[in-house]
C-alpha cells in the first residue's frame, strides 16, 4: 500500500508539471489538442473533451504530456491557416518562454504547497539531524566497546573530533574504520618495512618459501579524516593509501596478529610490508552521559559492526505559529534545494560515481519505507523534495528538456535568428537517445540496488 501511495506521489508530480505548461498555454491562448495522464504507450482511455482539449488516461501512469495543436495539426490540409493566432509557433518568444517555464515553475509552487501545508497540518517539520543513544549491546561483541564503561542511555556525541549529528555518520565511521579495507597507509607501510628490514637484516626483497620470518607487532592505522561533504552524504568517499592486490590480501589474512611466520610461497618484503600495514582505524569516541563526556578508543572488527544497539530520535522544529509555519517551511526548503544543487555539482564534477545515481524505483521503493516507517509526513516532504528536484532537471539547458527549448528561445531572442526546425529535431533526437540510455542505466542501477538490498 505504502509503494502504491508512492507510485500515486510521483505521478502526481508529473501530472503537476504538465498542468503548469497546460494553463500557460490556454492563457497565452494557444490551442491545446491533447492533455496525457500517463505516457502513451499501450492502452489508452478517453476520459472527456473540454474546450479544444482531449483527455486521455493511459496504461503507463508515470508520465504526462501536453499536446499543442501545431504537434497534431495536418500541414498538409488544404484548411491548415499557418498564421492562425492559436498556434504555438505563432506566439512571441516571451510567451513561449512562460509556457515552456511554466511546467517548472508549477512544480515548485507544488513543492512550496506541500511543506507549507505538511508544516500546518502536523505543525512540525524534521532537521537534518537526530540523536543517538546506546541502548544495549549485541550478545556477540564485534568491536572493543563492551570493554569501556558505556551503559544504556549514553548519547553519541563525536566519533574523530567530529560530531555525530545522524545515524548515517555513525554507520560511515563504523564501516571504514573496520579491521581489513584492503587498503594500506603509506606511512605505516614504510614504517613496517623498516621494522622488517631490522627484524630480519639477512633477509633480501625476494624471501624463499620456507623462510622463517619475524614480525613486527601489528599497528593501528592512522584516524579516518574526512570532510563534511563526505559525511552528510554529498560526496562518495575514496580511500587513501596502497590497494592491495589478492595475494597480499592472503598473506594479510595469514599473518595478522603473528609474531613470526614460515612463509608457505615465494613473497617480496614489500609484499610482506604491505599485509602487514592492512589493519584497522581507531576511532575516538565521545559519548555524554548527562553532562559528564566519556572519552574511549574503539576497535571496529571485520564486520564493520560497533556492537550496540541503538535508538535513534529524529529532531524536529515546531511549527505552531504563523510566522514559524512560513519561516521555517522556507527555511527548509532552502536547505534541501540547496543540497540537491550541491549534489548536482558533484556529479557533474565527476565526484559522484554514475553508479549512484537511481531513479522513479528508487524512489518508489524508498519513499514506501519512508511512508512505512516514519509516516506521512516524510513521505509528503520527500514528495516535495522530489517535486524541487523535477524542476531542477528539467530546467538544465539540455535538448529534449524544458531547458534546453529555453535555451533555443534565447538564443533566438538574443541573435534575432530562429534555428532551423530540421537543425532543433536533429539536435533534439540526439539528446533524446542520450537521456533514454541514461534512463536505462538508472534502472539498471535501482534494480541492482534493490537485487543487493541496498535499500
Amino acid at each position: 500500500m505504502n509503494i502504491l501511495i508512492m507510485i500515486l506521489l510521483v505521478s502526481l508530480l508529473i501530472l503537476v508539471h504538465e498542468l503548469g505548461h497546460f494553463m500557460a498555454a490556454r492563457m497565452c491562448g494557444v490551442k491545446v489538442a491533447r492533455f496525457g495522464f500517463g505516457m502513451p504507450f499501450g492502452p489508452e482511455l478517453k476520459l472527456f473533451k473540454w474546450g479544444d482539449t482531449e483527455f486521455y488516461l493511459h496504461a503507463f501512469l508515470l508520465g504526462g504530456y501536453v499536446s499543442f495543436e501545431d504537434d497534431v495539426v495536418d500541414k498538409e490540409d488544404e484548411n491548415y491557416d499557418e498564421k492562425a493566432p492559436y498556434l504555438y509557433e505563432n506566439k512571441t518568444i516571451a510567451q513561449k518562454l512562460f509556457i515552456v517555464s511554466a511546467g517548472v515553475l508549477m512544480n515548485i509552487l507544488f513543492a512550496i504547497f506541500l511543506v507549507i501545508s505538511s508544516a500546518i497540518f502536523f505543525q512540525k517539520l524534521p532537521t537534518p539531524n537526530q540523536n543517538i543513544y546506546v541502548n544495549g549491546f549485541i550478545e556477540k561483541p564485534n568491536s572493543n566497546i563492551q570493554i569501556f564503561d558505556i551503559k544504556k542511555g549514553d548519547k553519541f556525541e563525536k566519533i574523530n573530533g567530529n560530531k555525530i549529528e545522524n545515524l548515517y555518520q555513525l554507520v560511515f565511521y563504523t564501516k571504514n574504520s573496520k579491521l581489513f579495507d584492503d587498503y594500506a597507509q603509506k606511512d605505516l607501510y614504510e614504517k613496517n618495512l623498516e621494522q622488517l628490514k631490522k627484524l630480519n637484516p639477512k633477509l633480501n626483497e625476494t624471501i624463499l618459501k620456507d623462510t622463517k620470518v619475524l614480525l613486527p607487532k601489528a599497528k593501528p592505522e592512522n584516524t579516518l579524516t574526512v570532510n563534511q561533504d563526505v559525511l552528510k552524504g554529498l560526496e562518495k568517499y575514496k580511500k587513501d593509501g596502497i590497494k592491495l592486490n589478492e595475494n597480499q590480501i592472503k598473506l594479510r589474512n595469514e599473518i595478522y596478529s603473528k609474531s613470526e611466520i614460515v612463509l608457505k610461497e615465494e613473497t617480496s618484503l614489500s609484499d610482506l610490508a604491505l599485509a602487514l600495514s592492512d589493519t584497522y582505524k581507531p576511532m575516538e569516541m565521545v559519548f555524554l552521559r548527562g553532562e559528564k563526556e566519556i572519552n574511549i578508543t574503539v576497535k571496529v572488527g571485520k564486520d564493520g559492526l560497533l556492537g550496540t544497539l541503538l535508538i535513534v530520535e529524529d529532531i524536529f522544529c515546531e511549527t505552531k505559529t504563523a510566522k514559524d509555519i512560513v519561516v521555517k517551511s522556507f527555511d527548509y526548503l532552502y536547505s534541501t534545494t540547496s543540497t540537491m544543487l550541491y549534489s548536482l555539482w558533484q556529479l557533474f564534477a565527476g565526484k559522484v560515481n554514475a553508479s549512484d545515481m537511481h531513479g522513479v524505483i528508487a524512489i518508489v521503493k524508498v519513499g514506501g519505507d519512508i511512508i512505512a516507517q516514519k509516516g506521512m509526513l516524510n513521505g509528503i516532504l520527500l514528495t516535495a523534495m522530489i517535486s524541487i528536484n523535477l524542476a531542477i532537471m528539467n530546467f538544465l539547458p539540455i535538448p529534449a528538456l524544458d531547458g534546453g527549448h529555453i535555451a533555443f528561445l534565447i538564443f533566438e531572442k538574443i541573435t534575432g535568428r530562429k534555428p532551423s526546425q530540421k537543425a532543433i529535431e536533429k539536435i533534439n533526437n540526439f539528446f533524446f537517445i542520450l537521456l533514454i540510455t541514461l534512463m536505462l542505466l538508472i534502472c539498471y542501477n535501482d534494480v541492482m540496488a534493490l537485487v543487493t538490498k541496498k535499500f
